[in-house]
C-alpha cells in the first residue's frame, strides 16, 4: 500500500461525505470537500510519478475514485433539483456504456485496452469544472444563468462526443 494509494482511498471516502453535504444543503462544505478531492488527486499523482510509486492498484483506484466522485455529485445535484435529471443520466450512461462494453469484450474473449482519448480528457475537465461551478454557485450566491447554461451545453456535448468516440473504437475492435 503506497502513499498515493492511501490518498486515493481517502478521496473515495470523500464521495459519500460530499453527497451527504449536498443532501443537507451544506453547499460550502460540499464545495470544500470537492476541492479537497481535486487537490488530493493532483497530489497522489505527483507523488506517484515523482517517487516512482505507481502501482497496478493505483492505476485502477485513481480513475475509480474520480468517476465515483463525479457520478455521485451529478446524481446528487439532479436529485436536489440543481441540475436537470437528464444531464445526470447522460453522464452516468456514458460511464456505464464504457464499462459494459469493456466487460462484454472480455466475455467474448476480445479484451480491449482503453487509453484516455483527448475528447475524454476534455470531457472530464468539463464535468469537473461544471460540478465546481454548480457547487460554488450554491455555496457563494449564484452564478450568472448564461454561464451555467454554457457550462451545461459544453459538458453535455463533450460527454456525448466522448461516449461516441469510445463506442466507435469498441465497434472497430469488436469487428476486427
Amino acid at each position: 500500500m503506497t502513499i498515493p494509494n492511501l490518498i486515493t482511498i481517502a478521496r473515495l471516502l470523500m464521495v459519500p461525505l460530499v453527497v451527504v453535504m449536498i443532501g443537507a444543503g451544506h453547499w460550502g462544505a460540499a464545495f470544500a470537500i470537492f476541492l479537497l478531492a481535486g487537490v488530493s488527486d493532483a497530489i497522489d499523482g505527483f507523488i506517484a510519478r515523482r517517487w516512482g510509486m505507481q502501482s497496478e492498484l493505483g492505476a485502477y483506484l485513481d480513475p475509480l475514485a474520480d468517476k465515483a466522485l463525479l457520478v455521485s455529485i451529478y446524481v446528487a445535484l439532479a436529485i436536489h433539483g440543481v441540475l436537470p435529471g437528464w444531464v445526470a443520466i447522460v453522464v452516468v450512461f456514458r460511464d456505464i456504456m464504457i464499462v459494459a462494453a469493456l466487460l462484454l469484450s472480455m466475455l467474448l474473449d476480445k479484451p480491449m485496452e482503453v487509453r484516455p482519448l483527448i475528447v475524454s480528457k476534455l470531457n472530464t475537465g468539463a464535468q469537473i469544472g461544471f460540478a465546481a461551478l454548480l457547487l460554488g454557485s450554491n455555496a457563494f450566491g449564484g452564478a450568472p444563468p448564461l454561464l451555467v447554461e454554457i457550462g451545461l451545453l459544453i459538458t453535455v456535448a463533450l460527454t456525448l462526443c466522448s461516449a461516441g468516440a469510445y463506442l466507435v473504437l469498441w465497434l472497430r475492435h469488436m469487428a476486427a
